[in-house]
C-alpha cells in the first residue's frame, strides 16, 4: 500500500484516505494543475493584461505625484531621478506586459 504524511500530525497514513485516522483531520487532495501558474512567471494573458495595465497606471500617477504636477505639496522630497529614469522604465515596462499578455491572449 502507498502511503503518505498527515500534514497534520505527520503520521503515515494510506494514501487513498480522505481523513486522518489519528487525528482526524481532513486531508487535502493534492490539485495538479495545467502548469500555466505554476512558478507564477507564466500565467494567463488576461492576467498579464491587467498586471501590465496596474504597472502603467501607477507609473502615471507617479509620475505626475512627483513630477509636482498636481499642485499638492508632498511631505517629502522626492528625488530627481525618480521621474527621470525610475517611473518612465515602470511605464515602459506595464506596456510590455499588457502586450505581451494580449500577445498570450491571442496564441492561445
Amino acid at each position: 500500500m502507498e502511503k503518505r504524511k498527515c500534514p497534520f500530525c505527520g503520521k503515515p497514513v494510506e494514501a487513498r484516505l480522505e481523513r486522518c485516522p489519528f487525528c482526524r483531520e481532513a486531508i487535502p487532495g493534492v490539485r495538479l494543475g495545467t502548469g500555466a501558474r505554476s512558478g507564477g512567471g507564466s500565467g494567463d494573458g488576461r492576467a498579464n493584461i491587467r498586471r501590465g495595465l496596474l504597472w502603467l497606471l501607477l507609473g502615471g500617477v507617479i509620475y505626475y505625484f512627483a513630477g509636482g504636477h498636481s499642485g499638492l505639496r508632498l511631505p517629502m522630497e522626492i528625488p530627481g531621478f525618480v521621474n527621470v529614469y525610475l517611473t518612465p522604465i515602470l511605464f515602459l515596462g506595464g506596456a510590455g506586459m499588457a502586450l505581451y499578455g494580449l500577445f498570450q491572449k491571442m496564441r492561445s
